[in-house]
């Protein structure tokens, strides 16, 4: 399994706020499946950040595709397979 940093860039602040639930609740079954690593928003209200995990790039890329913020025109995308190297104790839940 490879890691994919999914950047999601503003395209239209009020479909992004309109389609907020669909894309959690998109997100929530992909991490169901063991497909998201991470996700998050940048503070700034540029856009967001998806880590994903899966087999290739074209299954990312179907996944990212799918997500009813790029459907809706609310974001674009931009995705980079990404290598994690890190010294972090992450904290437990």
């Amino acid at each position: 399994m490879n890691y994919y940093a999914a950047l999601s860039p503003m395209k239209d602040a009020e479909k992004s706020q309109q389609y907020r639930q669909d894309h959690l609740d998109y997100l929530g079954k992909l991490a169901e499946q063991g497909k998201v690593f991470a996700k998050g928003r940048f503070t700034d209200g540029t856009g967001g950040l998806v880590i994903y995990i899966a087999e290739g790039f074209e299954e990312v890329e179907e996944i990212v595709k799918n997500d009813p913020y790029v459907v809706q025109g609310a974001r674009g995308y931009e995705i980079h397979e990404w290598t994690m190297t890190t010294d972090a104790v992450l904290p437990e839940k």
